[in-house]
């Protein structure tokens, strides 16, 4: 009965008006890898242009457009979605609760996600891609010096996906506070929904920030403003302080949900409850509230006052410290436990190598005399990549190893992944290493090409054949999906012997989540509660009922209606995607886009007589 009634009817209606968080969560992280597959085939025909020096694979526009298109998609379509959509899948699973607060606002958000993401990957097959780098600086991205529709599409792309950002962020946040299951306190949160809960609020307060920069370029562009125009008045340099007062705080923006995977995974195969709970969630509110107070390191190289640039050097610095404190947290839980080498930890002892040395080059970085040597070179690449790549894929490759399971009910081949997370870790070293190299003897980012006086191609070629492997690692990794869904082993509903409450329920978890919404006596309930857990009774099951809890206590306070499935977020997210695209091409669209989106909304929230809606 209750499947039923939280079920999603059959058919191609039925997969377009779906509401469940695990339909939703699954789509955004299968969308957001396959933005990774063009992200990573741009980087390999570029690691192929610059493998020899004078190469002729693609041209200087080209080459633009792909560094563009790849730093774009890693960024804004991969990075921070595929984030979010653990958190949307796992995190109403691991609160206890039997979908994700504002479902509907969720297959929106996911809808503007994807339509954005086509917006601007069909703008680059029409040879109309972003050509300007993924920061899209001014004046270079102006309308004298970019004419055309190409900044156009990838101003109203960032604005657009960021909706979706900003919308899953208050699901995520509302969801966390008011629909934990009884008796999960504050300290009883885990640590992956901790890592979430802060980079919701991160998300909250950073994006606004790109969206008025995207907004206020797109005017420069096509209404005739002058935000950024220095011969009006304008100022290029306030650019870079909003989009950096984004960027920055979005690299912790990836890296917050990679420490909850970290956490999660250390946790389950060390057999040991994590080390300094408490120090652990305050590193993560420290490294998220830190995040905002140092984007200006990124710009140093502008004339920034030096006592103003002292301030950003030690905040730069400072903000090691709650990193640090994890790492050493980490460690000590594994030392304490008895470690079992799964594939899922392997990926994080990979990570805790990885991002050790990106931090080592980013305290370097944060000096403004080294700064000022190495800004625009491949030192600041390589340590970029190693602080996202090291610090959140290979903790997100561990997740998939570790969740697959509950997403599917299927085991990943173990042995395979073990040559999978071998060839990862030595194709991404062999190629981001040498970059340090190369910046230090002074080639520049951003380049197509290169004479063979500069010295710099032997490090090139061996960087370039260590991307292939990398880009060998994924495909390992798909061979290995593709199998396990067709042959792999039966996973069964908690397959690691983990402790938290997403391991309660089937693998894959029924619509419902839990027949039963559990009580929660341990910060590991499934480790406290061998025999049975405690659970609440009192919700209907003929109707989408949720348990509303305290914020702090978690103590039961009402019972809420939850939305059922529904075509209206669909339609306004078609409707919101061709006033965002008209409005490239006139403002008007703007003013007439806004009127079927209204239209939308009000049949959205239109109260239909159904029980949900009172």
């Amino acid at each position: 009965m209750l499947a039923d009634t939280w079920g999603t009817r059959p058919g191609l209606m039925g997969a377009l008006t779906a509401v469940d968080h695990k339909i939703i969560g699954r789509r955004y992280i299968v969308t957001a890898f396959m933005f990774l597959c063009l992200a990573g085939l741009a980087a390999v025909v570029m690691r192929v242009q610059l493998a020899r020096p004078e190469s002729r694979v693609v041209g200087p526009d080209l080459y633009d457009q792909l560094f563009t298109m790849h730093g774009t998609t890693m960024m804004f379509l991969f990075a921070v979605p595929v984030m979010e959509a653990f958190a949307v899948y796992l995190v109403p699973l691991m609160v206890g609760t039997r979908n994700i607060a504002f479902p509907r606002l969720n297959a929106f958000s996911y809808y503007v996600y994807l339509f954005g993401g086509l917006m601007i990957w069909v703008a680059f097959a029409l040879n109309a891609g972003a050509d300007t780098g993924w920061f899209a600086y001014v004046p270079l991205s102006g309308p004298e010096n970019s004419p055309g529709k190409r900044v156009d599409l990838w101003a109203q792309m960032i604005t657009f996906t960021e909706v979706a950002a900003l919308a899953v962020s208050v699901e995520i946040i509302v969801t966390v506070l008011k629909l934990r299951a009884p008796g999960m306190t504050l300290d009883r949160i885990p640590l992956a929904v901790w890592s979430q809960l802060v980079t919701a609020f991160a998300v909250l307060f950073a994006m606004p920030a790109v969206m008025i920069a995207s907004t206020m370029l797109i005017m420069d562009r096509l209404v005739g403003t002058h935000f950024f125009n220095h011969a009006e008045g304008g100022d290029a340099l306030l650019w870079q302080h909003l989009f950096w007062f984004f960027g920055h705080p979005e690299v912790y923006i990836i890296f917050l949900p990679a420490t909850g995977f970290v956490s999660s995974i250390v946790v389950t195969f060390s057999r040991r409850p994590i080390f300094f709970y408490v120090g652990m969630v305050a590193a993560l509110v420290a490294t998220a509230f830190l995040a905002f107070g140092l984007w200006v390191h990124h710009m140093f190289a502008t004339g920034v006052p030096q006592l103003g640039s002292s301030l950003f050097t030690a905040s730069s610095m400072l903000i090691a410290i709650p990193s640090g404190l994890q790492i050493f947290c980490w460690i000590a839980t594994l030392w304490s436990g008895r470690p079992v080498y799964t594939t899922a930890l392997l990926f994080v002892l990979g990570f805790l190598i990885n991002f050790v040395a990106g931090g080592v080059t980013g305290v370097m970085l944060a000096s403004v005399p080294l700064d000022t040597q190495v800004h625009d070179t491949y030192f600041v690449v390589a340590h970029f990549h190693y602080v996202l790549i090291g610090g959140a894929v290979f903790p997100l490759l561990g997740a998939v190893y570790y969740w697959f399971p509950k997403f599917t009910g299927r085991l990943l081949d173990e042995r395979l992944g073990r040559w999978h997370a071998a060839t990862a870790f030595v194709g991404f070293n062999l190629a981001f290493f040498p970059m340090h190299i190369l910046g230090l003897m002074g080639m520049p980012r951003r380049v197509y090409t290169y004479q063979p006086e500069m010295g710099w191609g032997p490090l090139n070629m061996l960087s370039s054949v260590g991307a292939a492997i990398f880009f060998v690692s994924f495909v390992m990794l798909l061979w290995n999906v593709v199998a396990s869904l067709r042959n792999g082993a039966v996973a069964g509903p908690n397959p690691w012997d983990a402790g938290t409450l997403e391991w309660a329920t089937t693998s894959p978890p029924a619509p419902q989540n839990f027949d039963r919404i559990p009580v929660v006596t341990h910060r590991e309930p499934l480790w406290a509660e061998r025999d049975a857990l405690p659970v609440a009774t009192g919700l209907r099951v003929g109707v989408r009922e949720v348990l509303v809890t305290t914020a702090t206590d978690a103590t039961p306070d009402i019972r809420e209606t939850a939305p059922t499935p529904s075509i209206w977020p669909l339609i306004s997210a078609i409707l919101t995607a061709i006033a965002f695209i008209g409005s490239i091409f006139t403002p008007w669209a703007v003013l007439w886009g806004g009127v079927p989106v209204g239209a939308a909304l009000i049949a959205w929230f239109w109260p239909k007589g159904d029980p949900e809606d009172y």
